[in-house]
């Protein structure tokens, strides 16, 4: 397992794309779109104005065509074309379920392949973003754990996928029409929960969520972004200072011996250690409170003593507890909780004063609920007696 994000000088330029030594736009943040337009042969006094235009022409209409970019003289444009590439990855499939559920697999560089949900609802669009192929947890109930950890994704490639999902929804404003408010937006909503574990690529995942949060583009608020993490503890302060987005944490247990199996990362950073770290998320974000991600497994953590014991141990932190009921996948070692047992789990938390809302299970038959997200082309199908093994059950 890798303890350590992998990390990049933010003011560092994205290496060349192997096809004429191009440069991405995308995932460039502003510093760094400076420093390429600058570079590229853009005069000085001029930097600063092309990159809110190219901005603008890039994230708040979508172009992908830099003869499409009309407020610039065609010279500039030239210059751009010989420069510099606009690439998101690639939609390889689309599956749409019964409950309107849209599921992606998404090519990116290398040939490799990553899933992304997206999970329309009456007052909002979410859409759950990948951040590495594979995944180094391994947690044993998560589909996605069975993958070994492939590389982390760009920063253009985890923007990307929120620009593709657009594509895909027709979202984007026509040029010279306004934007208009014509009710919620299709796309309102990131959840950093797709593969990966988004703490473990910082960076990118800083980077791509600042572009995301630009008002002159894509214009989604902080608290319209949530990321999700297993407890990569010393990133969890970074997290609040230089993202600010809203936290949820894989939780899943109220004991160390329960949650060494279910999210092993625990034997690194224990369940004591993980809370110390998020007692000051809600104060250094201005985030309103944590989000406790529970999946309810069936006589593993579901029991009155485990709500009780839940409780206890939040105290004094802002929160709300998530209950998500185990989607259950080919292979799986765990069963679902019953109805019941999760609506009793949830009403001792409920009384006890923190909202406990039950996830409505969404995409399930196209495998695209929570925990079964795994690429086509990564997968390498593991017997019943191996997961359990390796989940020491």
């Amino acid at each position: 397992m890798t303890d350590a994000p992998i990390t990049q000088d933010v003011l560092t330029l994205p290496r060349k794309l192997p096809e004429g030594g191009k440069t991405n736009l995308i995932g460039l943040t502003r510093p760094q779109m400076h420093a390429a337009l600058l570079a590229a042969g853009t005069p000085e006094k001029q930097v600063k104005m092309r990159v809110n235009q190219v901005w603008q022409w890039l994230y708040h209409w979508g172009v992908r065509d830099f003869d499409a970019m009309t407020n610039l003289a065609k010279p500039y444009r030239a210059l751009l074309a010989e420069n510099f590439v606009i690439e998101i990855p690639e939609m390889v499939s689309r599956l749409v379920s019964e409950d309107g559920t849209r599921k992606y697999l998404v090519r990116i560089a290398g040939g490799h392949e990553v899933e992304v949900v997206y999970i329309p609802e009456e007052d909002r669009g979410t859409l759950c973003v990948s951040s590495q192929v594979g995944c180094t947890l391994t947690c044993s109930f998560c589909h996605t754990g069975t993958q070994k950890l492939v590389r982390n994704l760009t920063a253009a490639e985890i923007v990307g996928q929120v620009m593709m999902a657009r594509d895909d929804l027709g979202e984007w404003p026509a040029p010279g029409t306004g934007t208009g408010e014509n009710g919620p937006r299709l796309l309102s909503n990131i959840v950093l929960m797709g593969m990966g574990e988004p703490l473990y690529n910082f960076d990118n995942v800083r980077d791509a969520m600042k572009i995301a949060m630009d008002g002159e583009g894509i214009a989604l608020s902080r608290r319209r972004i949530t990321l999700s993490t297993s407890g990569v503890v010393p990133e969890i302060a970074r997290c609040a200072e230089e993202i600010g987005c809203q936290l949820a944490v894989s939780f899943h247990a109220t004991t160390d011996e329960i949650r060494d199996r279910l999210v092993p990362i625990n034997k690194r950073w224990n369940i004591a250690t993980l809370l110390d770290a998020l007692r000051t998320y809600p104060k250094v974000s201005n985030s309103e409170r944590i989000t406790f991600e529970y999946v309810m497994l069936k006589d593993v953590n579901d029991s009155d003593e485990d709500a009780r014991r839940l409780i206890r141990l939040i105290e004094g932190i802002p929160a709300k507890i998530n209950l998500i009921p185990f989607n259950e996948w080919p292979g799986a070692p765990y069963q679902r909780s019953s109805n019941n047992r999760i609506r009793v789990f949830a009403d001792i938390i409920y009384k006890a004063g923190y909202a406990s809302p039950i996830r409505t299970p969404r995409g399930e038959d196209i495998m695209a609920a929570c925990g079964q997200l795994k690429s086509a082309t990564e997968r390498a199908r593991k017997s019943r007696a191996q997961i359990e093994a390796e989940a020491g059950l």
